[in-house]
């Protein structure tokens, strides 16, 4: 249907894509035409073999097709090539990537068996040496990814930024005639920090192909300005991250409102949310914010969607919530199965409502739902499936038959 005379048509959906030099990571593509990678890093000790190995294979079986390690002193190093064994005998070939700051190239020359087993190494310019001893640092970095051909991220981060180059931009911008805010002085180092050691690791000989770049704050409007003025000026891949974004809810909406508005614009090949986690929280939660970020906004489908009500006065009962839960965790738990089992699963799409209001129709809409009574309604609830009413649920059991009935669906649409 045409737009009305004078009002411009209604657009949905991302800008466009911004296309980038591909990289390979291990197995998985980064860049170029390849879907947005979800990432994540572990917080054990990488000297615990045990603890790191099993903390990888929860993150990866979560969903994370990248995992980042801390490589930090010689026993680090020296088993890295331990846990890629332990990790590969349990079939988890997800590609490591290993994290250096300080004495990176002194890890990498004198442990080569972690250089060969990592998939990645992650620099931070800031972080590499200071005084005449950083070129050189830098450059023996670059010279060992190239020995053993590994990608390299050059990972900028506001809280260890290059204070030579921010020192000399800052005395450019007070003698300037027009001098801009210290923000804008101190983003256009992060920029400069990114592009100069990207541009100087390239002198030495590492490919473009070879090369993906970050640019990490911890402030949603920073983030957003400093990429795009980064997108603008390079065509290498880009890994979005607010770095130290926060714990719980904070951390989840202020890692979606800035990576959100990139990817929105056609910025990121490969995410991270860095969320801090809850004493004795579960490490995967930032894999499933960065799958529930990717998939809410259309760009990847990773799990099956849950439509449930928010409840309201005539949704008394619980029902509807604890079933809601009830299936979300089910599919969740299953999709490691049924991933590889039923090719396609990830579209399915379920209803879990709680009235007569939306319920009906929100459930026709999904592939299947089931509509639970509310305050005052009889005590039945009818399921949907494919459009079309297939059953009425009564009785105490209605939240195991409803649970059976999707898998049964499953089964039947893509066994």
């Amino acid at each position: 249907m045409n737009a009305p005379i004078g009002l411009p048509e209604i657009h949905a959906g991302p800008l466009p894509r911004r296309r980038t030099v591909p990289v390979k990571v291990g197995g998985v593509a980064v860049g170029g035409a390849a879907p947005v990678v979800v990432q994540s890093m572990t917080n054990t000790d990488t000297a615990d073999v045990e603890a790191t190995v099993a903390q990888v294979a929860a993150l990866a079986i979560a969903g994370s097709e990248i995992v980042r390690i801390t490589v930090d002193r010689d026993e680090a190093a020296a088993a890295v090539p331990r846990i890629k064994e332990r990790l590969l005998k349990r079939s988890i070939r997800v590609p490591l990537v290993g994290d250096f700051h300080y004495i990176g190239h002194k890890l990498l020359t004198d442990h080569p068996a972690c250089a060969e087993a990592l998939d990645k190494f992650r620099i931070n310019p800031g972080n590499v040496g200071f005084g005449e001893r950083r070129d050189r640092q830098f450059s023996t970095l670059i010279e060992l990814a190239l020995r053993h051909d590994k990608p390299v991220r050059i990972g900028v981060n506001w809280g260890s930024l290059d204070q030579d180059l921010l020192t000399r931009l800052m005395d450019e911008n007070a003698a300037a005639a027009a001098p801009r805010t210290a923000g804008a002085v101190m983003r256009e180092a992060i920029v400069q920090s990114a592009l100069l050691s990207a541009a100087r690791a390239e002198e030495i000989g590492l490919k473009r192909d070879k090369i993906i770049l970050s640019a990490k704050v911890s402030n949603v409007q920073d983030l957003i300005a400093v990429y795009r003025d980064l997108a603008a000026r390079t065509d290498h891949a880009l890994h979005l991250g607010l770095t130290e974004a926060g714990m719980g809810t904070k951390g989840i909406v202020a890692s979606s409102a800035a990576m959100g508005i990139l990817l929105q614009e056609g910025i990121g090949d490969t995410i991270r949310v860095s969320l801090t986690p809850e004493p004795g929280g579960d490490r995967t939660r930032e894999v499933q914010v960065a799958q529930e970020l990717l998939q809410t906004m259309g760009f990847r489908t990773f799990l099956p969607v849950v439509a449930a009500c928010p409840g309201c006065g005539r949704t008394t009962s619980t029902v509807f919530q604890e079933l809601a839960q009830t299936i979300e965790e089910d599919l969740r738990r299953s999709m490691p199965v049924w991933r590889e089992r039923y090719p396609g699963v990830e579209g399915l799409k379920v209803a879990v409502m709680g009235c007569i209001v939306n319920g009906p129709g929100e459930s026709k809409h999904a592939d299947i739902g089931i509509s639970l009574p509310g305050t005052g309604e009889t005590p039945a609830a009818p399921v949907f499936i494919d459009g079309k009413k297939a059953a009425t649920l009564r009785g105490p059991g209605i939240a195991e038959d409803f649970r059976r009935m999707v898998e049964a669906y499953v089964e039947q649409r893509w066994g």
